[in-house]
C-alpha cells in the first residue's frame, strides 16, 4: 500500500503543476487514494500510462484501465520523411496530415453560444487522398458503452457538449459511431497491433480523448472575438479578416466553410510526431510546398500545397457570422 500512497502523491503533484485545466485529472487521481483503493490493484503500467497523460488536457476519467501504446523514440514528423517509414504504430501513415474539424451550427443551433463544437479528427494522405472506412471489423455500433466501459464519464459528458449531431441527422451516438468508423479506423497508430497488452477498443478512447483535447486547444470563437469578428445577423466579414484572425492566434493558416455564404466550419491541420495517442501535434499550414534537395525538385506535400481542404467556400467579401 505504501508504494501506491507514494505514486499516489507524485501523480497528485503533477496535476497540480501542468495547468488550470486538469481539474478533471485530479479527479482522476483520487480515485488511487489509498482510501479509495480497489480490492484489484491497478497495474504498474496502468499507472504508469496514466501519469503520461497528465501532460495533456486529459477528459479521459478512467476506472479500467487498458493496456498501453508503443513507446516511440527517434521518432519522425508526418508527412516530412523522403523514404517510407515501416513502424506506423509510431509513424502515422498513410494518414500524416491530421486535420481537427469544426462546426458553428445555427439551424439547428448547436452547442455553447460562445463556442464552436468538434466535428472530427481526419487523418488525409500526404498525397492528397484520404482513406475511409479502414477496418470493417471496427465499425463499432455502441460508443457511448465502450467509454462508460473505461470509466471515460468525464470524456463522455464532454462530448455531449461538444460534440453534438444535428437534430435532423440524428444522435450524438450515430455521429459519433460515424466519425470513427470513417476516420478513425484510417489512423494508423490506432491499430490494435499498436498496443500493449491491448484490450478490445481501448483505441476508440484515445481516438474521442484526442480529439477533444485538440478542440479544447483551438478555441475558434475566441480567435474570431479578438479580432472584432462576432456572431451578427446584419454585419458581415471579409474572408482575409477571418483568416487572418485564426492565423494570427496560431501562426499558421486555417481553412474556414460556409453554407449559403454564413460560416459553418473551421479546418486546424497538423503533423504529429509519433503516433496520435502520446505524440506531438504540430499545427502546420496548408499552404507551403517543400524542396527535396537530395533529387532537386519539389516534393508536393497535401499539408504543404493545399491539395486537402485547402480551399474555402466561402466568398471573399460579406462572409456572414449568424448567431446561435
Amino acid at each position: 500500500m505504501e508504494i501506491y500512497q507514494q505514486l499516489s502523491d507524485v501523480l497528485q503533484d503533477r496535476a497540480l503543476k501542468a495547468s488550470s485545466g486538469l481539474s478533471s485529472f485530479a479527479a482522476t487521481v483520487q480515485n488511487y487514494s489509498v482510501e479509495n483503493m480497489p480490492y484489484t490493484l491497478p497495474s504498474i503500467r496502468s499507472i504508469a500510462k496514466l501519469a503520461f497523460g497528465s501532460a495533456q488536457l486529459a477528459l479521459y476519467n478512467n476506472g479500467v484501465l487498458g493496456g498501453a501504446p508503443e513507446v516511440c523514440t527517434n521518432t519522425q514528423l508526418s508527412c516530412h520523411n523522403t523514404t517510407a517509414v515501416a513502424n506506423t504504430c509510431c509513424f502515422n501513415a498513410p494518414g500524416g496530415l491530421l486535420q481537427q474539424t469544426q462546426f458553428w451550427d445555427t439551424d439547428p443551433a448547436t452547442g455553447p453560444t460562445n463556442s464552436w463544437t468538434i466535428h472530427g479528427l481526419w487523418p488525409n494522405n500526404c498525397d492528397g487522398t484520404y482513406g475511409q472506412y479502414c477496418d470493417e471489423s471496427r465499425q463499432y455500433t455502441n460508443i457511448t458503452a465502450i467509454l462508460k466501459s473505461y470509466g471515460a464519464t468525464t470524456l463522455l459528458n464532454y462530448m455531449n457538449k461538444y460534440w453534438l449531431n444535428d437534430p435532423d441527422d440524428g444522435t450524438n451516438e450515430s455521429f459519433w459511431e460515424h466519425e470513427w468508423g470513417k476516420h478513425g479506423t484510417c489512423i494508423s497508430t490506432l491499430d490494435t497491433k499498436c498496443y500493449t497488452n491491448y484490450t478490445p477498443q481501448e483505441e476508440v478512447v484515445d481516438f474521442f480523448n484526442k480529439t477533444t483535447q485538440l478542440f479544447q486547444t483551438l478555441d475558434t470563437y475566441t480567435y474570431l472575438s479578438a479580432a472584432g469578428i462576432v456572431p451578427s445577423s446584419s454585419k458581415t466579414y471579409t474572408l482575409s479578416a477571418i483568416n487572418a484572425a485564426l492565423e494570427k492566434a496560431r501562426g499558421v493558416s486555417a481553412v474556414v466553410q460556409c453554407s449559403d455564404g454564413a460560416l459553418d466550419e473551421a479546418w486546424y491541420y497538423f503533423d504529429v510526431k509519433g503516433s496520435v495517442q502520446t505524440g506531438t501535434f504540430v499545427p502546420t499550414n496548408q499552404g507551403m510546398c517543400k524542396l527535396l534537395p537530395s533529387a532537386g525538385i519539389v516534393l508536393v506535400y497535401a499539408d504543404a500545397c493545399g491539395i486537402v481542404g485547402g480551399s474555402s467556400s466561402c466568398p471573399s467579401t460579406g462572409v456572414k457570422y449568424l448567431p446561435k
